[in-house]
């Protein structure tokens, strides 16, 4: 499982924990939704199931079920700041496409 984060999503991470100290780290995976299928998801992490895996990079806790594990295996996640908007950025391998929003973003089943 590789799943890399780079300084600045890692430190917009450590905010959201920094106000969550109860928090077992960040959970990131997908859920289905828009146009193509799937979209990403970064939540603090209430507890660590057994079926989680977790990553630690630099202090940071990251939690991923491992149903979703495949999709998301390789992905880079990156913080940017856009004018007035900020978001996660996510430089996924496994994607093969995205819907024309980029909110949503599909794979190939056969991979």
């Amino acid at each position: 499982m590789n799943i890399q984060l780079t300084a600045a999503a890692r430190q917009r991470m450590q905010n959201f924990l920094a106000a969550n100290p109860q928090a077992a780290g960040v959970r990131f995976g997908v859920r289905k939704t828009g146009c193509s299928g799937y979209a990403y998801t970064v939540d603090i992490a209430e507890r660590i199931a057994a079926n989680d895996r977790v990553i630690e990079q630099d202090g940071l806790t990251l939690v991923v079920d491992e149903k979703t594990l495949s999709l998301v295996d390789g992905t880079e996640i990156d913080f940017a700041r856009q004018g007035l908007n900020s978001m996660f950025v996510f430089r996924n391998p496994n994607s093969t496409g995205e819907c024309g929003c980029g909110e949503s973003f599909t794979v190939d089943p056969a991979a």
